[in-house]
């Protein structure tokens, strides 16, 4: 019974050491890395800058499949934010602020430990190198699970290491992955939309569109407006050398409607119109290249195009539905002037004129009719 004694009283002592120790480690901490990923720096900043995307590349998400995520409304740029609860802790993360193409900083608070978190990108040879650092202060938990598991800077480390490592290959496949397919004349048929009209930056098109449909869908909902199909932009002006545009954001519906005075959200009508219908099957990095083959093709047939609008871009597959960027499919249509088709005009047969039949005369011998007097 004594020794029971004994052993239970080390035992204590030796929690009591352990507890000190670790509550008298140093709590400040700093863990950086980096990488080069095989993608250009705007490709690469704006797959970071989604919260969505980082089921593809977080380590701590892949590695636990029964992980939950949750996401609010804004999963994009400054005040995006999004949390998850898994078997190893839960977390959440918001973005504080944005330098496009350049850096993200963002809070993050993992199992009571809270920590600033900056991502850093850069053009280098091979492609972007991205530096993912992280300072912070560890709360006792924390101080206690590093100090049997390597220490923070092994764990985030690591952490760190195999994330930046998903992040080079889905970007590799899934950004790089793409077709693209002039499939020629169509019919665009009508409809109805809601829309939102910006002039805007080319490049920042698909970013602000994942904001201006989630509005519109959610004005939709607010008033039971019933949906007929795929977003779609329509494209008023598109200028390549001044990289700007003037842009509608539609969401298509049933039925037409008025909205009230004074809404940012407007009604309108897509009319039936012939286009040359282009598919592209891959990410929106390579609306471009898809637009440039379109062109050519126009321009080797000799069609003439309609300058209501430039062109439209139908969401058919998009990252709501499916979030591997190879599987998302744009359609693109670029209005045409309709194909006139000659008709035959009716030219009555030209009339012969007919001469009039001369009745020769009677034949009279004169000598004759002397004699008979």
């Amino acid at each position: 019974m004594r020794i029971l004694k004994y052993l239970f009283l080390l035992l204590l002592l030796s929690f009591v050491a352990l507890s000190i120790f670790v509550a008298t480690q140093k709590g400040d901490f700093t863990v950086e890395r980096s990488k080069i990923i095989n993608s250009p720096k705007s490709n690469v900043f704006n797959f970071v800058n989604d919260y969505r995307n980082w089921e593809d590349f977080g380590s701590w998400i892949t590695a636990d499949p029964e992980i939950k995520i949750n996401y609010p409304g804004k999963t994009i740029g400054p005040g995006a934010s999004y949390s998850w609860e898994g078997k190893d802790g839960n977390g959440d993360m918001k973005t504080l602020f944005v330098k496009e193409n350049d850096s993200i900083s963002q809070k993050m608070n993992y199992s009571g430990t809270e920590s600033s978190v900056f991502w850093k990108f850069k053009d280098t040879v091979g492609g972007t190198k991205v530096t993912w650092k992280t300072i912070g202060k560890m709360s006792f938990s924390m101080k206690v699970y590093t100090a049997f598991n390597g220490g923070i800077d092994k764990i985030i480390g690591e952490m760190y290491e195999k994330s930046l490592a998903n992040l080079d290959k889905t970007l590799d496949f899934e950004i790089n992955t793409y077709t693209v397919k002039v499939d020629g004349p169509d019919k665009k048929a009508g409809t109805f939309y809601l829309k939102q009209t910006f002039n805007s930056k080319i490049s920042n098109v698909i970013k602000n569109s994942r904001i201006v449909f989630y509005k519109i869908n959610t004005f939709c909902k607010q008033n039971s407006i019933e949906l007929n199909g795929k977003p779609f932009l329509i494209y008023h002006t598109y200028d390549v050398s001044s990289g700007l545009t003037k842009v509608s954001f539609c969401v298509p519906i049933k039925t037409q409607i008025l909205t009230s005075s004074g809404s940012d959200i407007l009604a309108g009508k897509l009319e039936p119109f012939d286009a040359v219908k282009t598919t592209l099957n891959g990410d929106y990095s390579h609306t471009q290249k898809a637009l440039d083959k379109t062109k050519a093709y126009i321009n080797t047939n000799k069609i003439v195009l309609d300058p209501a609008f430039s062109h439209l871009e139908v969401f058919t597959t998009s990252r709501t539905e499916i979030k591997n960027p190879s599987k998302w499919i744009t359609e693109i249509y670029y209005p045409i002037q309709p194909k006139v088709i000659p008709v035959n005009s009716y030219v009555p047969a030209a009339i012969k004129k007919v001469e009039p039949v001369k009745t020769p005369e009677p034949f009279i011998n004169k000598e004759e009719e002397q004699s008979e007097f």
